[in-house]
């Protein structure tokens, strides 16, 4: 992800924002307890790196999926963003991942950033057909608007979510600035959000501070989480969103999708396998652990 990417983090406060004053409360009435679902994964499943390490020795290409959903329960699923699959490719991906996988389809940028949202109830109403193709391996979408949506069009948004089909779950991903420094802008974007039952995306990233907005408009969570080449603060980084993320499942957060990035995402398996770990420890999770596949030492076979 370039997005907030920068080349220097030295002087960046990477200090996780407190809640936003609304989180709580609308966790807290989410209604009854419920074991939470959690789901953690990578934004691509094919990386030439993994095989030997992450994906077996000698594997083809063409495995990757059926690998990666060996070692991840989830997927940040960008190629929809640029083209919509057909049934038959729908049909492939579905077939090739265990029970409990869930894909997260990112809404074409025809529908997000061409049109920004207007007149697009054929596309979006092909879109959605095609992922009703995965099931119950459907997991939550997303909506990426570009940095110039800005809160004049937040009638648009209101109405493009109001053509979603309640069996697609929806969550916004936010990039102009005035949807964060504009309080009454802001107010009015979550409200709709609630009323739609809409999520939102929270984007940790190096150069966009403002996107990590905190503010839940459901009882799930998805979050976009960028690290850097595993330096020390992608680390202090995920410990402390532990510790935010056992607040909220305590207050009530009932589904979690967390994706973890870096650059060209050949290290992003490590640093996924950290925020795991540290979920099992703190929350008392038995979430599965990736597994890495030893190389043969030259010669240990004679």
């Amino acid at each position: 992800m370039d997005f907030g990417k920068l080349p220097d983090i030295s002087r960046v406060d990477f200090t996780l924002p407190p809640n936003h004053p609304d989180t709580l409360p609308l966790l807290q009435s989410s209604g009854s307890y419920l074991k939470p679902q959690v789901y953690v994964g990578l934004p691509v499943w094919v990386n030439k790196a993994w095989v030997g390490k992450y994906y077996p020795a000698g594997m083809p290409e063409k495995e990757s999926l059926l690998w990666y959903g060996k070692q991840f329960n989830t997927i940040e699923l960008n190629s929809t963003h640029y083209h919509i699959p057909s049934p038959d490719t729908i049909d492939r991906w579905r077939n090739m991942v265990p029970r409990g996988f869930k894909f997260c389809p990112k809404f074409p940028q025809l529908i997000s950033h061409e049109a920004a949202l207007r007149s697009t109830q054929d596309v979006t109403a092909a879109f959605c057909a095609s992922i009703a193709g995965l099931e119950d391996k459907l997991g939550e979408t997303f909506l990426q608007l570009p940095p110039y949506f800005a809160p004049p069009q937040l009638p648009d948004l209101e109405a493009f979510l109001q053509f979603i089909p309640e069996s697609i779950p929806l969550n916004v991903e936010l990039r102009h600035e005035a949807w964060f420094t504009d309080n009454v802008a802001s107010l009015e974007l979550f409200e709709v959000l609630e009323k739609y039952k809409a999520g939102t995306v929270l984007t940790d990233v190096a150069g966009r501070r403002d996107v990590l907005h905190m503010r839940l408009t459901t009882p799930s969570a998805m979050v976009r989480f960028v690290g850097n080449g595993l330096h020390p603060t992608d680390y202090t980084r995920i410990d402390a969103w532990v510790e935010r993320l056992k607040e909220w499942f305590d207050n009530g957060l009932r589904q979690l999708y967390f994706f973890v990035h870096e650059p060209d995402n050949t290290l992003a398996p490590e640093l996924a396998t950290y925020l795991i770990e540290r979920l099992n420890k703190v929350c008392g999770f038995d979430l599965k652990l990736p597994k890495k596949y030893a190389l043969p030492v030259q010669g240990e076979l004679f």
